[in-house]
């Protein structure tokens, strides 16, 4: 079977969209994961809220700091983003052509983004899981990729996996009401055109539809999203330079319990504000940079293709 062009165009774009909305707005993800990863304990909080994260930084002169685990949260970033529109668009397209429908209705399309999802966190909880880390570690002692990986054993490289697999209804969610409300404006200008579809949203179109999009899917999902955070999160005591102790697992009904002891039911939210900023920003970044790169990566897609097939021609006749 050969390799599907338009699932390969719209794996890459969208991979490409996320390296880039990552890179933007990872200082702002480092602030948020750690003061999501931190629970009050004997009424002491060490950040008070998302803003204090950053002044830490600045007032310890660790500003480039905020970028520890970039490159871990980029490969993870690309990696899953790619493997999750490649099998998003793939198994779409494979549905419309058994199903014999000239649309998808918005159930299946939620089966087939959460089925794309659950083969994404399979395929780089570890990646995620070693960014998370990195991320939480003190400013100036986050660990090579290597290093926090095979710390502890390979099971704990994949913390939070239950979690993960929890969450694909988390994309799921996005990119279901992302594709309905796209088909509804691209209908509408369809119309108000007298039947000629445009190819693709307007950049500030697309960002508006990726934010509600977005929105909705992390107000739905955030307590999973925040007992995500602080099992991957590096203990306390990883943070100094001398030789600590084994780490400790962290549980789901563990972290559940810590919440709701120190923080009360309001504490499964703490950072709602600063997931939904990030997240909402970043996915709207991404349909964004993914739309109007999409019929540039299609055509370059095709001229490397006709490259490839002109070359073995002649190979063939030499």
């Amino acid at each position: 079977m050969g390799v599907d062009i338009e699932s390969l165009s719209e794996a890459t774009s969208g991979a490409i969209g996320s390296l880039l909305s990552t890179t933007i707005l990872y200082p702002l993800d480092t602030c948020k994961t750690k003061y999501q990863a931190e629970v009050r304990a004997h009424g002491q909080q060490k950040y008070r809220k998302l803003s204090d994260v950053l002044w830490e930084a600045i007032s310890n002169g660790q500003v480039l700091s905020l970028y520890q685990g970039l490159g871990t949260k980029n490969l993870q970033s690309f990696i899953s983003q790619f493997v999750y529109f490649y099998g998003y668009s793939y198994f779409k397209r494979l549905y419309l052509k058994r199903s014999g429908n000239k649309s998808i209705g918005a159930k299946a399309n939620l089966i087939i983004a959460a089925t794309a999802g659950a083969c994404t966190a399979i395929i780089t909880q570890p990646l995620d899981t070693a960014s998370s880390r990195m991320q939480t570690s003190a400013f100036g002692k986050s660990k090579g990729l290597w290093k926090t990986l095979t710390e502890g054993t390979w099971s704990d490289a994949f913390d939070g996996l239950g979690i993960s697999l929890l969450l694909t209804s988390n994309p799921a969610i996005q990119y279901t009401v992302f594709d309905q409300l796209k088909r509804r404006m691209l209908k509408g200008k369809q119309n108000k055109a007298g039947g000629t579809s445009p190819q693709a949203l307007s950049a500030f179109v697309a960002f508006v539809l990726g934010a509600v999009s977005k929105s909705i899917a992390t107000v739905l999902t955030y307590p999973a999203i925040r007992c995500k955070v602080m099992i991957q999160a590096a203990d306390p005591n990883e943070n100094g330079t001398e030789k600590t102790q084994p780490r400790s697992r962290k549980t789901l009904a563990g972290v559940v319990y810590a919440i709701w002891k120190r923080e009360g039911v309001l504490g499964f939210f703490k950072g709602l504000h600063a997931q939904i900023l990030k997240t909402v920003l970043s996915s709207a970044l991404l349909l964004m940079i993914k739309e109007k790169i999409a019929a540039t990566t299609w055509v370059l897609i095709l001229a490397i293709r006709r490259y490839l097939f002109l070359t073995r021609g002649r190979l063939k006749s030499a």
